[in-house]
Order: structure tokens, then C-alpha cells, then sequence
């Protein structure tokens, strides 16, 4: 799917492309949305540029990634995509910087795209190089979002663990805290990725020859390199919280072993008194004896209470 975004115009427009096809003078973003082979070819063939292929935009190698062709400056991010969904992923995205126009590839909808469409024509946006900042300014801020909603998640996680009653469940923590974790693995991944892409396009002829460009394109490289920091304090607070929950559950376990331990050594002496007055042995002392049977019970009990006693005093219990 091909939408343009022309000078003034209140929202994209979704174009099908043909054989011959050109975009209008006034046309300063084209945004390829998991494009067929036969749009990216026209797209080519009309600005004379040859579009990565998305093996080349997966590849983790600078060269493969950021570099200049043509006159065209070619930026290519990994993005957070579905970041409202609990199964998030990370999508390559690329940026073209060509003619004036700025072209994008993608095979996500990413909800910061859609933002932007709807900011263009309220920002006043009148070049390719303010439109690759607008939206890379909505990408910027849309990880922020997420890093905060995941942190909402995080805090509410923390009091669960520390305020959950005893016996609780820690399953529903830990695959929530799992989850967290994963978000913020990506979400950091994308924020560097975007940071590398931020200090390549500085390298570009429409961006190093206008000084608002080059301010909000510092501004973004701060507000990326925060997010980063916050990203990395996030990560660190969940592992302590999983490492916090592992260890309550250890404490748990512990006493419940605990627990049963010493119930098995404050019967053990009254079973071996009952195992000897249980067999099956003609001549016992206290066999025939009228106060052997209560005799034997109250060995049992003290045999039972001396243990417990001494567990107490030692602090077990």
C-alpha cells in the first residue's frame, strides 16, 4: 500500500501506483506499507533510487543500514511495533532522504506513523527533512509511552510482591514481570537503534544546511539517550523484583519444609514407642501390666513434647 502526504493536505491519501507513475511536485512524504515488488519498482523508478530489500533492512551492519547512494541518505531502525498488545515485536523500518521527499518502508502498522499523519499538516510540515524529524519525534515519544505503561505495570508488580498475602500465587507476577522485561528488552533495542540513526542523519544535505533541523535533531538525540537511561533503569528494577519474588517463594517453600520437618521428629519418638508396644512378641515387660497402656501414652506425649520444646528454645520455630 502506497500513502502520500502532500504540502497542506489534512491526511495521507492512499495511492495505487502504475506503470509511469510520478508524484506531484507538492508530495513530501510517500509511505510504503507492506509494499508489493511491483509499488517498490515504480517508486524506484521515480525517484532513482533503489529501495533496500528486507533482508538487507534486517541486517545488523551499519553498511547494510545507514549509508548514502545517488544523493538519497538511507536510515534503517529497528522499531517497537504492537506495543499495546502483550506480545510486542520488533519490526525493521526505513527512511529516505531523497529529492526533497522523504520516502518510508515498513511491514508494520506502527501506531507512530499515525500520529504524525494526523500532527503533518498542524505542524506545518513543508519539507522531506521536517517530516523525517516529525515523525521520528512521534517515534520517539510513542517508546516513551510504552516505557511508562510498562512501568505502571512494573510498580503495580512491585506492591503485589511485597504486599501479597502469604500462600498467594506468583504465578500471575512472574508472567507479568516476564513480560515487562520483554517490552523494555525492546523497546531499548529500538531506542538505540533510532539513536544510531539519529547521529547518521546529521550526515544529510537537507538536514546539515538548516539550522532548525539540526536543533530539533539534537533535541531528539538527548530525548533518545534519556529514554535509553530510563530503559536501562527499568530493565534493572524488574530483574530485582524477579530476583525478589524467586526469593520469597524460596522463603515459602523453606517454611513449609521446615514445617513439616519438624513435624516428622515431634512424632518420630511417639512412632518408635507405639512400634515397639505394636510387635507381635510374647514376652514384653510391660505386657501384662494394667497401667502399661497409659503408661505408654504418656511416653508417647512427652516423647512428643521434649522435641518441640527443645525446637523453641534453639529458635527453629
Amino acid at each position: 500500500m502506497l500513502n502520500v502526504l502532500r504540502r497542506g493536505q489534512a491526511a495521507c491519501q492512499t495511492e495505487t501506483p502504475g506503470p509511469g507513475w510520478r508524484p506531484d511536485d507538492d508530495v513530501l512524504w510517500i509511505d510504503l506499507l507492506k509494499p508489493t515488488r511491483e509499488e517498490e519498482l515504480v517508486v524506484e523508478e521515480a525517484l532513482g533510487v533503489q529501495l533496500p530489500t528486507i533482508e538487507e533492512m534486517e541486517a545488523l551492519e551499519p553498511s547494510s543500514r545507514l549509508y548514502q547512494e545517488g544523493g538519497a541518505t538511507f536510515m534503517t531502525a529497528t522499531l517497537l511495533a504492537r506495543g499495546d498488545q502483550p506480545t510486542p515485536v520488533a519490526t525493521p523500518a526505513t527512511f529516505v532522504l531523497a529529492k526533497g521527499r522523504l520516502v518510508t518502508l515498513r511491514y508494520e502498522d506502527l501506531k507512530a506513523f499515525s500520529v504524525f499523519q494526523s500532527r503533518a499538516p498542524e505542524s506545518g510540515t513543508a519539507s522531506g527533512s521536517a517530516a523525517l524529524l516529525g515523525l521520528l519525534d512521534a517515534i520517539v515519544e510513542r517508546v516513551g509511552q510504552v516505557l511508562d505503561a510498562t512501568g505502571d505495570r512494573v510498580e503495580a508488580a512491585s506492591t503485589a510482591i511485597f504486599k501479597r498475602p502469604a500462600g498467594g500465587d506468583f504465578r500471575p507476577l512472574l508472567t507479568g514481570l516476564a513480560q515487562a522485561q520483554s517490552v523494555t528488552a525492546l523497546t531499548r533495542m529500538s531506542l538505540v537503534s533510532v539513536g544510531r540513526l539519529l547521529s547518521f542523519a546529521a550526515l544529510a544535505t537537507e538536514i546539515a544546511g538548516d539550522a532548525e533541523c539540526r536543533a530539533h535533531l539534537r533535541s531528539l538525540q538527548r530525548d533518545a539517550q534519556s529514554l535509553t537511561d530510563h530503559a536501562d533503569h527499568q530493565s534493572s528494577h524488574v530483574a530485582f523484583l524477579l530476583d525478589a519474588a524467586l526469593g520469597l517463594i524460596n522463603i515459602e517453600q523453606n517454611g513449609i519444609i521446615k514445617f513439616f520437618s519438624v513435624v516428622a521428629v515431634v512424632f518420630m519418638p511417639p512412632t518408635l514407642i507405639a512400634s515397639i508396644y505394636g510387635m507381635n512378641f510374647d514376652v514384653l515387660p510391660e505386657l501384662h501390666y494394667k497401667l502399661g497402656y497409659p503408661l505408654a501414652l504418656v511416653a508417647m506425649l512427652i516423647a512428643a513434647i521434649l522435641p518441640y520444646v527443645w525446637f523453641k528454645r534453639r529458635g527453629w520455630l
